[in-house]
């Protein structure tokens, strides 16, 4: 059962916050009052919920009251009745309310940072960090997300060595932190003359993108550096000295940009990115903690594990993690992710109320 003193306690954040929300100083500030409008609408379906559970409960008391005082057999079969359907329902909004009571990451609602990166398999490993770019491109597109390229390290054939895209909008870091992995794919390439099938590996990870709030950077830290741009980038890119790199000294982080023609533009954006992996390590460090006591097997964060392969000879796609296997290699490429990531989501949700 649910512990009420757990209950009491978020109905007195419950009572705190609803003083807040209609408080016309606090809603000036719209970064606290988006935070506490949030919350404010999760303990308000946590609490009505519970408010509902309870009825249940009389329910199911008012007829075992009732069938331990009749002797009428077509009034204790009613009861009886009665009271299964209330208990059947009742064990349902339990699960659902112990579902609502895990803790939700406070990164799940942020927008977030997607590297990727060839590993294993030369130029058909960086032909598939493209196709992986072209599929988020295309999942962003149905989500409704705003994309925007950070950095770029393109190759002469259509490949690319790493690719840095920022993503933008509703539960952004929530929907795509299960892409954080290797990926590996199995297909012929191109150039190979006697149809083998070859095995190359990229790399993904999904960095929340963090504010100046989450991260304080000390500038004495950094170490800037500011050169000349070279490789696709449009006019003027080889003229003047527009690509930034930082390195932030006690991590030894290194971010490149050289994307834009304009030194601030490419500053700025090397900023966020730098910004999103600090904070990252933070998390990798307090994740690293749990798993120590529990080992997490979908949202470990653990980019070294092999997560998903795609088969190319075989349309196969399977999610190593959950052992979900779909034979829709076009359609997923094409942006069709939501199977595999409703089923992560729900796997973890389900490790979560297990622990």
């Amino acid at each position: 059962m649910i512990p009420e003193e757990k209950i009491l306690t978020l109905k007195n954040e419950y009572e705190d916050l609803k003083k807040d929300i209609y408080d016309p100083a606090k809603m000036s500030d719209q970064r606290y009052y988006s935070k506490i409008s949030r919350r404010f609408k999760e303990l308000q379906e946590i609490l009505d919920l519970y408010d509902i559970l309870k009825t249940y409960e009389t329910t199911i008391l008012e007829n075992k009251e009732l069938i331990n005082s009749t002797n009428d057999k077509e009034l204790i079969a009613l009861a009886e009745e009665e009271a299964t359907e209330a208990q059947e329902d009742l064990e349902k909004k339990i699960s659902k309310l112990r579902e609502l009571l895990i803790p939700k990451d406070p990164n799940d609602e942020k927008d977030a940072i997607i590297e990727i990166r060839a590993g294993t398999g030369g130029e058909e490993a960086a032909l598939f960090v493209s196709d992986l770019y072209r599929m988020y491109t295309y999942f962003a597109d149905k989500k409704n997300w705003k994309l925007s390229i950070m950095s770029s390290n393109p190759t002469g054939v259509g490949g690319l060595k790493e690719v840095i895209f920022s993503l933008s909008g509703n539960n952004v870091y929530g929907t795509m932190r299960f892409e954080s992995g290797v990926h590996r794919v199995q297909r012929v390439p191109e150039t190979e003359s006697q149809g083998r099938v070859h095995t190359s590996a990229i790399s993904v990870a999904v960095l929340p993108e963090a504010d100046e709030i989450d991260v304080k950077i000390n500038p004495a830290d950094l170490k800037i550096d500011v050169y000349r741009a070279s490789g696709h980038g449009g006019q003027s890119v080889n003229t003047t000295d527009s690509a930034v790199r930082i390195t932030h000294e006690p991590t030894g982080l290194v971010v490149t940009c050289q994307d834009e023609k304009s030194q601030l533009k490419n500053k700025n954006k090397a900023f966020k990115v730098l910004r999103s992996r600090l904070y990252d390590l933070e998390i990798s460090k307090h994740e690293a903690e749990i798993s120590a006591k529990r080992k997490s097997q979908v949202g470990s964060g653990d980019r070294s594990a092999k997560i998903r392969t795609y088969n190319f000879p075989q349309s196969r796609v399977t999610d190593h993690r959950i052992n979900l296997t779909s034979f829709r290699l076009n359609d997923i490429l094409l942006g069709e992710l939501d199977e595999f990531i409703d089923a992560l989501k729900l796997a973890y949700r389900n490790e979560k109320v297990e622990n």
